[in-house]
């Protein structure tokens, strides 16, 4: 080892009358209504506060009485009881006989609903909003109990379960994602975030990598088609994508595709994917899809809110001639029409979103998009289904929750409306239970962990990273991550940890610069597994680190969680130790540029690399990365 010196859940208890407790203003029991005093109510409304502290709550029973009930089993809604006990549906009917001592809501002129689901959203810091207890909190108040997150990398799986089981937040599953070299989600990403498979063997043997990270799903990146704004991305073969859902579903895991054109939709039902999570938009669907995919079982969940030419709250362009905005149209005309035509072919029509994406925020645009499925000509009820029990049957836990029958997940919605002959309704939400549990409703408190922007940072390790311990990791037991300039055509780099004079080992890196402006690659040195949770390094004054290269200039970057920092050194063939304060870093430009001020306690990743010239070289050394 290369040696320097060192440089300077709940609130208060529920009132009760006659052995009852009381929510929302009135006492139900049986058919008998007593109307609470304003001084009773408020202290009512006060008591069921939810405050999920560091273990989860206890179990209650809870009824919901005289709602109307839209159960998304195919029955005409109807005015009935909802019994939750152990965080699930014990029973549904008129007049139910409710316990003792259980929290009572009434739902008369309600609308009770399941949950509602998104089966395609990305938890992205690019997305509206950007933090995730604030898109946690998002998706709960839009009633969306259940989403798939298609962003995270799945060395981050372990820290964000953690976090998210600290939140009031719908179900999240966790999705890995793989595409082939070149292709959509591989274009920005190293193959520690997105798998690149280009074979049936490769697809395989990715699969059963991913599997110590327990994913929820798999999502593959199979079309490359650009909308036609761009040249295509690579797409996945048949024979590729075949054996990846073979082997996916070997393992108990759903496959979902992003694609995005008629031909591929054929390719993707051949491959017996579960879900089409993009809308099919080159064009109309003919009859060779629409059987493949009734034959392959494969749903279709058509994200129309972020292909809308104009959302909510936008205005249309000036020039309504413009070329990209005619293009926009009519891709999305072929979007409405072919959802129409698959749904009313006997295809499962899910919901998803595409939400994080630009004009697309999360928890509203899941509620939009059912707007846009009656658009398309679906009667509120389907997009109901599409928002319900279709897109639970589609991800398989159709048995667990989804609808609203006894032994379900009691995921519900309280809505002050009728969604079923008006989709808008859906956004007169009152209240919304996950598990039973009231999250969203009068009287309720999300936890405290909602309105944080972090987790609980961890105390930083002086040592960061020797190139001494386990393979691929940091010295605190991160994955190192590989960064490189975004697109088809990237800065190709190479990194490895390898062993120096004396059996000490260093990282080394080189890079041949793409041929675009301002090319770069560096690699990443997680703080924390999956750079999920900051450290707190207010203890120490800078970094320190050994380098030496082809000169230089290299990038040195410290990401908090605002954004990132950044110094420049040089550094020639023969070793050299460097120390910089923290008080010598300065806000990155562009996209990268800090948001807010430098704390010292929020630290996320420390990264080493540079740019060069279209074309030329650069190569690195690096070794004893520690806080000072």
């Amino acid at each position: 080892m290369r040696h320097h010196a060192a440089v300077p859940r709940f609130g208060l208890g529920p009132e009760l009358i006659d052995g009852r407790r009381i929510v929302g203003g009135d006492l139900v029991r049986g058919a008998r209504v007593v109307t609470i005093q304003p001084i009773f109510k408020s202290l009512a409304l006060v008591a069921v506060g939810m405050t999920l502290a560091s273990g989860p709550a206890q179990a209650e029973t809870l009824a919901i009485v005289g709602t109307t009930v839209f159960d998304a089993t195919g029955a005409a809604p109807r005015t009935a009881d909802v019994l939750i006990e152990d965080g699930r549906i014990s029973a549904v009917g008129s007049g139910l006989a409710i316990p003792d001592g259980a929290v009572t809501i009434d739902g008369r002129g309600k609308a009770l609903t399941p949950g509602f689901f998104d089966v395609h959203t990305h938890w992205t810091p690019n997305g509206a909003p950007y933090q995730t207890p604030a898109i946690a909190t998002a998706y709960v108040q839009a009633g969306v109990t259940t989403v798939n997150d298609f962003h995270q990398p799945p060395e981050s799986y372990e820290p964000r379960r953690r976090w998210l089981s600290q939140l009031a937040s719908p179900h999240v599953n966790l999705t890995a994602r793989m595409s082939t070299p070149g292709g959509h989600g591989a274009d920005w990403a190293d193959t520690n975030t997105t798998k690149w498979v280009n074979t049936p063997e490769g697809a395989r043997h990715e699969v059963r990598r991913l599997l110590p990270y327990e994913p929820d799903l798999i999502k593959a990146f199979a079309d490359g088609w650009r909308y036609g704004l761009s040249a295509d991305n690579t797409s996945m073969d048949l024979g590729t994508l075949s054996a990846l859902v073979d082997e996916a579903h070997k393992n108990d895991l759903k496959v979902v595709t992003h694609t995005v054109t008629v031909a591929r939709g054929k390719i993707a039902a051949r491959a017996g994917v579960d879900i089409i999570v993009h809308s099919l938009q080159d064009g109309p669907v003919d009859a060779e899809v629409i059987d493949l995919m009734k034959a392959s079982g494969t749903a279709y969940a058509p994200t129309l809110a972020v292909y809308e030419p104009v959302k909510p709250g936008q205005s249309p362009p000036d020039d309504l001639n413009n070329p990209r905005y005619v293009q926009s149209k009519a891709k999305f005309q072929y979007a409405l029409q072919n959802v129409k035509a698959l749904h009313d072919a006997g295809v499962l029509v899910a919901l998803g979103t595409d939400a994080g994406m630009p004009g697309t925020p999360h928890g509203v645009a899941t509620l939009h998009e059912m707007e846009l499925l009656v658009q398309a000509g679906l009667t509120p009820v389907e997009a109901l289904m599409a928002a319900t029990a279709n897109s639970a049957r589609a991800m398989g836990v159709l048995d667990d929750r989804g609808a609203i029958e006894a032994g379900k997940r009691a995921d519900l919605v309280l809505i002050d409306g009728a969604p079923w002959t008006t989709i808008s309704d859906v956004r007169k939400i009152e209240r919304v239970f996950i598990d039973g549990k009231q999250v969203v409703g009068p009287g309720v408190a999300l936890p405290e962990a909602n309105s944080q922007m972090t987790m609980a940072p961890l105390r930083a390790q002086a040592l960061i990273d020797d190139f001494e311990g386990e393979p691929g990791r940091t010295a605190t037991g991160a994955l190192r991550v590989q960064d490189t300039d975004g697109g088809m055509d990237r800065s190709v780099l190479i990194s490895l940890v390898a062993p120096e004079p004396g059996g000490d080992s260093a990282l080394r890196l080189a890079a041949r610069m793409s041929v675009k402006e301002d090319p770069h690659a560096g690699v990443i040195l997680p703080l924390s597994r999956g750079s999920v949770q900051p450290v707190d390094a207010r203890a120490f004054k800078g970094l320190a680190f050994a380098l030496r290269g082809d000169g230089g200039p290299y990038l040195v970057m410290v990401r908090t969680v605002g954004g990132w920092w950044q110094t420049e050194v040089e550094a020639k063939s023969e070793w050299t130790i460097f120390t910089v304060p923290f008080s010598d870093l300065a806000a990155a430009p562009g996209w990268r540029r800090a948001q807010t001020p430098w704390t010292g306690g929020d630290l996320l990743e420390v990264q080493f690399g540079g740019g060069r010239a279209e074309d030329e070289t650069l190569w690195l050394e690096v070794d004893d990365v520690r806080f000072y």
